[in-house]
């Protein structure tokens, strides 16, 4: 059975910086791609940014918004994936899911809120 759990979320003011941990079970974490998706209310879910496995280099992809300021990293040995977030503006504000698609089917944790706000 394959589960997510997102941890790390919480109120931080404009400027500040958050890192978002996502434990995985019940797959061989390093052979999967994982992804951290984010939606606020009345909103679709979207991509922040995205690892590759290990056989696939974990080569890594962010949303436009994020570039430079998140940083998405991987620990095979910890079954961790990591969303190091600095320089958090207000727009950040949504729940941050973790992802990865495991035979065709596409798994979710439960989600970690993060607020940005002063």
């Amino acid at each position: 059975q394959v589960q997510l759990k997102e941890s790390g979320g919480g109120l931080v003011q404009p400027g500040g910086s958050l890192r978002l941990s996502c434990a995985a079970s019940g797959i061989i974490f390093s052979m999967y791609d994982m992804g951290w998706y984010r939606q606020t209310p009345g909103k679709q879910r979207e991509l922040v940014a995205t690892i590759t496995s290990i056989t696939s280099r974990s080569r890594i992809n962010y949303a436009d918004s994020v570039k430079g300021r998140f940083t998405i990293s991987r620990d095979n040995a910890k079954n961790t994936v990591y969303l190091q977030m600095n320089s958090l503006k207000p727009e950040d504000t949504a729940v941050y899911y973790c992802n990865t698609k495991y035979r065709t089917i596409d798994y979710w944790g439960q989600g970690t809120q993060v607020t940005v706000s002063s």
